[in-house]
């Protein structure tokens, strides 16, 4: 699930050197507001809240989330971008992370079998209580949609208009089936960001098998602290 101390580790096991982020004070704040609801280490978070600022200043749409946990990070970005009308829609299974397959790469599977692990947190398994308390703080428009992605991304029809995707599932079957459903609903301009592309095989692997399926010119980027991100060109 987020980025967390895992995902901090797996960067720098790759090699992959991770930076402070530039910080305000107002981000400091939000942090420590929503910092129980969230695995995301603060440099991440900070980039995460510094992103959708900078980028979503003259782009209008919703916000969506695939992959919540508590959802501290998403409420962190609706706290960061308070006063903008824009709905947000958080999808989850809240029954954790499906089983990592061959494809999303031997440390996949050998975190999930740790069970014991510092960073297992319970498969990323969290009640659906957690983001409804996170986002009500917020005072923000939000929609949470409970179950498996590839039950509940067919289905969804709440918005034609996202200007901000936020992909945390992990492995390379979520994050197919989140771009496959939407990513062709992500405004010309659009904001995409990428938890996991840094830390798990699947995930990078889903994003590049989609981006060349379509054909796409997106360009994948990343901020100092590790944050993977794409602006939609088409």
């Amino acid at each position: 699930m987020a980025a967390t101390k895992k995902i901090s580790n797996a960067l720098q096991l790759i090699g992959f050197k991770v930076s402070r982020a530039v910080i305000k004070p107002a981000h400091k704040k939000i942090y420590r507001k929503y910092s129980e609801f969230t695995m995301t280490p603060p440099e991440i978070f900070f980039e995460n809240l510094l992103l959708s600022e900078n980028h979503l200043k003259n782009i209008s749409g919703d916000i969506v989330e695939c992959g919540v946990w508590r959802g501290g990070m998403i409420a962190g970005i609706a706290e960061a971008l308070k006063g903008q009308q824009r709905k947000y829609f958080l999808f989850d299974s809240f029954e954790g992370l499906p089983p990592a397959k061959e494809i999303d790469g031997e440390r996949a599977t050998k975190w999930q079998s740790d069970t014991t692990g510092d960073f297992y947190y319970d498969n990323c398994r969290a009640e659906q209580d957690f983001a409804i308390k996170a986002m009500s703080a917020t005072g923000s428009d939000y929609k949470l949609i409970k179950g498996w992605f590839e039950n509940t991304l067919p289905e969804f029809n709440g918005s034609n208009n996202i200007a901000l995707l936020r992909l945390d599932g992990d492995w390379y079957e979520s994050i197919s089936i989140s771009l496959k459903f939407l990513f062709p609903l992500v405004v010309k301009g659009g904001l995409i960001i990428i938890d996991d592309y840094l830390a798990w095989d699947g995930c990078s692997k889903a994003v590049h098998d989609y981006l060349s399926s379509i054909k796409s010119a997106s360009k994948i980027r990343t901020t100092p602290s590790g944050v993977t991100y794409l602006i939609k060109s088409e």
